[in-house]
């Protein structure tokens, strides 16, 4: 025998419903919708609603994840319902109604059946003749690339025979005129030496000395020795002091920044109490200053790690500083330590949902915003930025939702 679900929360509109259930851990779910009935089936829990009016199945959205299903109905005529479900129903409608929605749910799965049949033949179809039509594209590119090359082949093999038969020319004068050169110096040498056979003998000439060339240099090198400080300066021009006092700034920014290394004995008294660290970071981060802010926050929480305070300012200052997932565990530990929800903790309470929310919509994670959001929105029901801001989260998720079978 099913659990029956009743915990489920539901909103509406004039053109819409909107119906949030809970899947209380359990795994695969089954959906069924049809214009007058809802089926969630979720062993061992069952969820069914014979609603009050008819919907426009087509249009509706479901939603599924973070342990809830979430419906968006569009009502064929708008309205303002009475109440969610019909009342006084007899069983034997009851069955009538059950069978009615699993009779229109199988048709119209056997309708979308063979309309995708049909569109599968279709596409298969068209993609056979496209691919073809490219086949045939592809061959006539082939042939034009072919002939192509030919031509191209043609023109480099008639330039390359030009060539030849023009670099044979320029061979045939150059042998033409190395003859001829040769024949007039072998004239000149003929010529000499019968003139030099017609004179008398000189004496030979002296021979002259030749020339000293100098040694090489020998080769050396120079050694350079650099100063190995900060600063990169010489020895005659060193500054040491400038560079002591910066190294000196540098260390003491290090400290100023990095508040989880500082020794709890070097503190002020005041420095000591976290409602002053609170108050310190409360103006920092009301003249911007969101770092320094957490540096101050962070010493406080060191000091005391049980006030819930401290986590949800510190949430927001991450994110201002654009730190999402700090935010989520700084809002999820402060509501962990906002315990029992009373309401003298309502206020802090709607600060840590709103943030917390916020960050996981800047994390494109908007079903768990809006799950923050709807609990933001059950502390202060009169908040009219709650309502709004759940309302456009709402509309993100329809627009990237699925359409229930």
């Amino acid at each position: 025998m099913p659990i029956t679900v009743k915990d489920y929360s539901w909103q509406q509109t004039e053109k819409e419903i909107f119906i949030s259930v809970p899947l209380k851990g359990a795994g695969a779910s089954n959906v069924l919708c049809s214009e007058d009935y809802i089926k969630v089936s979720f062993p061992p829990f069952l969820f069914e609603v014979f609603l009050f009016a008819p919907i426009d199945v087509d249009r509706s959205i479901t939603k599924i994840g973070n342990g809830i299903i979430l419906f968006t109905l569009y009502k064929q005529e708008p309205c303002v319902w009475e109440s969610l479900s019909l009342v006084n129903v007899t069983k034997k409608t009851m069955q009538r109604l059950r069978e009615k929605a699993v009779t229109r749910v199988q048709e119209k799965a056997k309708e979308e059946a063979q309309f995708k049949a049909v569109r599968k033949r279709e596409n298969e179809k068209y993609s056979l003749e496209v691919m073809m039509k490219i086949d045939e594209e592809e061959r006539k590119c082939i042939e034009q690339l072919k002939e192509e090359e030919r031509r191209k082949a043609n023109e480099e093999l008639e330039k390359f025979k030009e060539q030849q038969r023009m670099e044979e020319e320029q061979r045939k004068v150059q042998r033409e005129l190395k003859r001829k050169e040769d024949e007039k110096r072998r004239n000149a040498v003929n010529k000499a030496m019968i003139l030099d056979s017609a004179k008398p003998s000189v004496p030979a000439e002296t021979v002259k000395p030749e020339k000293t060339v100098p040694p090489t240099r020998i080769s050396g090198s120079i050694k350079i020795q650099f100063t190995p400080r900060v600063f990169p300066t010489a020895v005659r021009e060193s500054r040491l002091a400038e560079e002591e006092e910066w190294l000196q700034k540098q260390a003491e920014a290090r400290r100023a920044i990095n508040t989880d290394n500082v020794d709890l004995q070097d503190l002020k008294e005041e420095e000591k109490n976290p409602e002053w660290l609170k108050d310190k970071a409360n103006k920092l981060f009301a003249s911007g200053d969101y770092l320094a802010a957490v540096n101050a926050l962070n010493l406080a929480i060191r000091l005391n790690h049980k006030m819930p305070t401290l986590y949800l300012n510190r949430s927001a200052c991450h994110l201002k500083l654009r730190n999402l997932h700090k935010t989520i565990e700084d809002a999820s530990k402060a509501l962990e330590l906002l315990t029992p929800p009373v309401p003298d903790n309502a206020v802090a309470r709607l600060k840590a949902y709103v943030r917390r929310g916020t960050a996981f919509c800047e994390l494109e994670l908007y079903v768990e915003g809006l799950q923050d959001y709807e609990a933001a929105i059950k502390i202060d029901p009169a908040n009219i930025n709650v309502k709004t801001d759940a309302e456009k989260i709402r509309r993100i998720i329809q627009g990237t939702s699925i359409t229930p079978d």
